[in-house]
């Protein structure tokens, strides 16, 4: 089953965590970038995650409708149906939803889940993120505390922000003073007295150490994932468990350099967000497409063009070839590739 069950995505992140590796995990707002992702997990001969964030889900409903629910469910079930023809598996996430965001997004995706548990079949997607980054930490976590009871019961894992991300993605945008963009063990401490250590339902949690959002240089932005490392040490120490106690993914990578990035897999992040380079990539690649065969696209000084070339197809297979090599060097760097099935 392409589409990971609930047990085999448990089972993917705990592989992940033993291996001391991550896992991609793709925004995508489309069809074709869907396809892009499972053409490049297969290339790369690794198991991954696809996502939607509440802007995504808006576009796959049309963009002069605002139905993300509805979506969501539109891209779980087309995501559901070609995976079908790849070799590797993939988790269903919901990315970032803030709280006024949730009755019209999330919590209808759970509804949704919930009656498929009822009637005996799996959840439609493997996983939801609450994204509380934006209200006091108590508001976060009693709210957190509500919704992993509902994705332990439909056996879903939530994933928790607990910090700020820093930029802006899908409209959620995150300003604040510098000291918040780094959790604290403090922090982490309230989160897990909250939520447990997995005994009251799985969950991953988005720790930030320097995280921004969109597009930065190296260098202009400082990262600390050795912050992950005393975090996980500390709650260790304090609760008396084997090392890295917590799941952790990164947000906020766009930038990151090799090394950054290894040093955040090393300290416990099973889970990677990629959204910005993939986006880049697909349209840098129609870029190009149109800038080299611009006499055939449109129809200059009065000729009829080349509908070979401006057929949507045609850039869209080159669109998506590009994406896809962009999710190959994001497995590369976690260290996923490879490790489908195993």
């Amino acid at each position: 089953m392409p589409i990971a069950t609930p047990d085999q995505y448990a089972e993917m992140l705990d592989k992940a965590k033993a291996g001391g590796f991550a896992y991609p995990a793709f925004n995508v707002s489309s069809s074709q970038t869907i396809n892009a992702v499972l053409q490049g997990l297969t290339e790369a001969g690794s198991d991954g995650i696809i996502q939607v964030t509440t802007g995504g889900a808006d576009y796959f409903a049309g963009q002069t409708v605002k139905a993300r629910a509805t979506g969501a469910l539109a891209f779980a079930r087309f995501a559901t149906e070609v995976a079908k023809n790849y070799p590797i598996t993939v988790a269903l996430h919901t990315d970032h939803c803030p709280k006024n965001a949730l009755d019209d997004f999330v919590l209808p995706l759970i509804a949704a889940s919930e009656e498929e548990v009822r009637a005996g079949r799996n959840p439609i997607f493997q996983s939801h993120m609450w994204d509380g980054s934006a209200v006091p930490l108590a508001e976060n976590l009693e709210i957190a505390q509500e919704m992993i009871k509902r994705t332990k019961a439909i056996n879903a894992i939530l994933e928790v922000e607990i910090g700020v991300v820093g930029g802006e993605e899908d409209g959620v945008r995150h300003e604040g003073s510098n000291e918040a963009l780094y959790t604290t063990l403090g922090d982490v401490e309230q989160a897990v007295e909250a939520l447990g250590l997995g005994e009251n339902g799985r969950y991953m949690a988005a720790l930030t150490f320097g995280n921004v959002h969109g597009v930065y240089k190296p260098g202009n932005v400082k990262l600390r994932p050795e912050l992950l490392k005393e975090i996980q040490d500390g709650l260790a120490a304090k609760y008396g468990t084997g090392p890295k106690p917590l799941d952790l993914v990164f947000h906020g990578g766009s930038g990151s350099t090799d090394e950054e990035i290894a040093e955040a897999v090393r300290n416990g992040v099973v889970k990677m967000n990629i959204d910005t380079d993939t986006q880049y990539a697909f349209t840098r690649s129609i870029a190009g497409y149109m800038m080299s065969n611009y006499d055939g696209v449109l129809k200059v000084d009065g000729e009829v063009g080349n509908k070979k070339l401006y057929d949507p197809r045609a850039w869209g297979k080159v669109a998506e070839t590009a994406m896809a090599a962009r999710v190959v060097e994001a497995t590369t760097q976690l260290g996923s590739a490879g490790h489908s099935g195993k």
